[in-house]
């Protein structure tokens, strides 16, 4: 498929790196107290390119769609429920609604293919491709076209949002098949180390699952380039997420990646612009069984463990406030000069 994407250039900067350092050394504790909260400062700042970060107007952008491939009996819920989540996302009843609403974050849902054909509403956009995708364990899930499409809609959807922040959020019954497909094929894992419960499933559904994706996985061994594994296997809003992905690190805004959903789109993005990576901040562990594995095999350190299954964008959201604290610690927090305190002999 023929899309060009926007620039994405590996953060070089030497000379700021050593100026945050100097400044984080300089903080009233001892040295290496401020642990995981220094290295979260040193990031956001590096991102930004600034020694004094400020995150202004963060987004949680929910991606929303349907997967053909949930009729296999891969989710323990109906593919009705996407659309349902979408109207309690938009009332304000979500896990990650409740998140976003205390903490200040706007939230914007995106419908990208759900199943189901949404009245103007406030917060929602529509940017859908189709009612969902064809079953990849039969048919690649969506066309290039179609898959060039879900990227340009990212990309655009994140030039109209303001802020220099980005909480990834998704919904869509079945996707987090797709995410195993995708991470399966372009980490080069097993689909069995990668396979979990999803929305819950037991023990016999799990093992069904892996089945059916692994018969994916064989119906479209030559789909092994990011954009052909992402057309073949992988969803309408997992596309689009990527596309907002790429063009939020080529603009520079932090990017704060969710669970095992949003993590794969990170994949997809990085095998495509390999700098992405540096502007992502992972929040959490998910108790999904996949994500683990993805996060050992990006190298990323996430900042929550909570034993979450819920997606939607909610760890992004939970997390925020600790970015929001390392970008007060290292712009409001005296130093041993400042302040009149001796340092360390």
């Amino acid at each position: 498929m023929s899309l060009p994407l926007p620039a994405v250039p590996a953060i070089d900067d030497p000379d700021l790196d050593a100026r945050l350092q100097r400044k984080i050394d300089g903080k009233t504790v001892p040295h290496g107290a401020l642990g995981q909260l220094a290295a979260l400062a040193r990031r956001i700042a590096l991102i930004l390119g600034t020694l004094e970060p400020r995150l202004v107007e963060p987004q949680l952008v929910v991606f929303a769609a349907d997967h053909g491939i949930a009729a296999r009996g891969v989710s323990a819920y109906p593919s009705d429920v996407t659309w349902q989540m979408v109207g309690n996302f938009l009332a304000g009843g979500a896990a990650v609604s409740v998140l976003a609403r205390q903490h200040g974050i706007t939230q914007t849902v995106v419908d990208c293919g759900v199943r189901h054909d949404f009245a103007p509403a406030e917060g929602l956009v529509i940017r859908k491709i189709a009612h969902g995708t064809a079953d990849s364990s039969s048919s690649p899930a969506m066309t290039r076209d179609q898959c060039a499409q879900a990227l340009a809609n990212g990309m655009q959807l994140l030039k109209d949002l303001p802020g220099n922040a980005l909480l990834l959020g998704e919904m869509g019954i079945g996707n987090t098949s797709a995410a195993s497909l995708l991470v399966a094929r372009l980490a080069g894992l097993d689909i069995a180390q990668v396979v979990g419960a999803g929305t819950g499933l037991d023990a016999e559904g799990i093992a069904r699952k892996t089945a059916v994706l692994r018969g994916a996985l064989a119906r479209h061994a030559g789909a092994s380039e990011p954009l052909d594994a992402l057309a073949a296997l992988g969803g309408f809003e997992i596309a689009t997420m990527v596309g907002a992905i790429v063009q939020a690190a080529s603009e520079r805004r932090v990017i704060v990646v969710d669970g095992f959903i949003a993590s794969s789109a990170v994949l997809v993005a990085m095998r495509l612009a390999p700098a992405v990576l540096q502007r992502c901040v992972f929040a959490h562990r998910s108790d999904e069984r996949g994500h683990d594995r993805l996060l050992q095999w990006l190298g990323a350190q996430p900042l929550l463990d909570l034993h979450l299954r819920v997606g939607e964008g909610s760890g992004a959201a939970l997390a925020w406030p600790l970015l929001e604290s390392a970008c007060r610690i290292l712009n409001e927090m005296a130093s041993f000069e400042s302040a009149g305190v001796s340092d360390k002999q």
